[in-house]
């Protein structure tokens, strides 16, 4: 895979920039710019050489509709980045035309397009007919099949962006990694997260499993968890909770905001989140620990049951500045820190929620795997 570096010549150069302006927009501003500073380096880097820069990304609404990405070019121009937004994508050839050397142009959220979430090839070429190379710069889709991320690197030559290289460099830290290693994981959806806590119960020295996902565990165990969330299909869970690496909650908050014991007899009407108690164990195992991965609330995070979680971080942000190298990553988790304002007592934090978990699961992505093709075709 060939990086920003691999380039031996950007001045005048078109290039199709990935961008994940995936971001928070309410009352028509950017609520939470952490996705758009992550592409930052990467935007200044080509502007610094000459390039003319061609931003491409998409947006997602709560309720699933397209929004325009032109609050992302206010923000940018926050940033300090100089942008001009086309709001018709089928008008971006003409203004690209007149584009100046060192200048930025945003393209409208490609979502608009069937074509992209399709990975219609005749969309993919049409956005490649725009510039002269393509740079993927946006992590947390390249788990995706999209036009824009396995599409265009048929017909442009490719590289990964700084961004792109910073997560596979760090998160790849977790394949061999220093010990004691905690891989901590949370959130829901045991089926999808099923492949992760097999692979590094043989990898991690303490796997902790929190969230609606610990549920799963209760309930094998037999413990009273009331109409509390749990995976739909059938898990033999018999050999995770043999195993001793395996680490899971020693109390809950229950709905009515009281603490219970994990495996207490007393009616559990629905688990919220994690109990003091758990925290306290956590602390002494993060205090142990020279690596520390993290995906995942503790708790029914949106729901308002932030406790866990908020705690969580500060345990972990202390063990970074104690020497360990923490790595986190997923929407709740960056929430939770976002609202520490604790974002840089961080090794990394990772821009992908499921493409982080894709890749640890895997190793790869297919938008890395485009990129290696592209490269060995060159």
């Amino acid at each position: 895979m060939k990086t920003l570096t691999d380039i031996k010549y950007l001045e005048g150069v078109k290039v199709l920039t990935r961008v994940d302006f995936n971001v928070p927009i309410q009352n028509g501003a950017v609520v939470d710019d952490f996705r758009i500073r992550m592409a930052l380096p990467t935007i200044k880097f080509l502007i610094g050489k000459g390039a003319k820069v061609i931003l491409i990304a998409h947006l997602e609404s709560s309720d699933g509709s397209n929004n325009s990405l032109n609050p992302v070019a206010d923000s940018l121009v926050k940033l300090g980045i100089e942008v001009t937004f086309v709001e018709n994508i089928r008008n971006a050839q003409a203004v690209i035309d007149k584009q100046s050397n060192s200048t930025c142009v945003l393209l409208n959220n490609l979502r608009i397009s069937d074509g992209e979430k399709d990975n219609d090839k005749k969309f993919a070429k049409e956005l490649a007919s725009l510039a002269d190379i393509y740079v993927n710069d946006a992590f947390s889709v390249s788990h995706r099949e999209h036009a824009s991320i396995v599409g265009l690197p048929l017909f442009l030559p490719s590289y990964a962006g700084i961004q792109l290289e910073n997560e596979i460099k760090h998160l790849s830290i977790a394949f061999n990694p220093p010990h004691p290693f905690l891989f901590i994981l949370g959130g829901a959806k045991f089926e999808t997260k099923l492949p992760l806590l097999q692979k590094f119960l043989k990898i991690a020295d303490t796997v902790f499993v929190g969230g609606a996902l610990a549920n799963d565990f209760f309930k094998a165990k037999n413990y009273e968890i009331g109409t509390s969330l749990v995976s739909k299909g059938k898990i033999d869970f018999d050999t995770f909770i043999a195993d001793k690496k395996l680490m899971i909650p020693v109390d809950v908050i229950n709905q009515n905001h009281m603490n219970k014991s994990a495996n207490t007899v007393l009616k559990i009407d629905k688990i919220m989140d994690s109990g003091s108690a758990t925290i306290e164990a956590l602390k002494k195992v993060i205090s142990q620990s020279q690596f520390i991965l993290w995906n995942g609330p503790l708790g029914l995070y949106e729901d308002g049951y932030q406790g866990a979680t908020l705690e969580l971080a500060k345990l972990i942000s202390s063990a970074t500045e104690g020497g360990a190298t923490t790595i986190i990553g997923g929407g709740d988790t960056l929430a939770a820190v976002a609202t520490l304002g604790i974002q840089e007592k961080f090794t990394f934090i990772s821009t992908g929620g499921g493409a982080m978990l894709d890749f640890l699961a895997q190793g790869t992505l297919p938008g890395i795997q485009a990129l290696e093709i592209s490269s060995n075709q060159d």
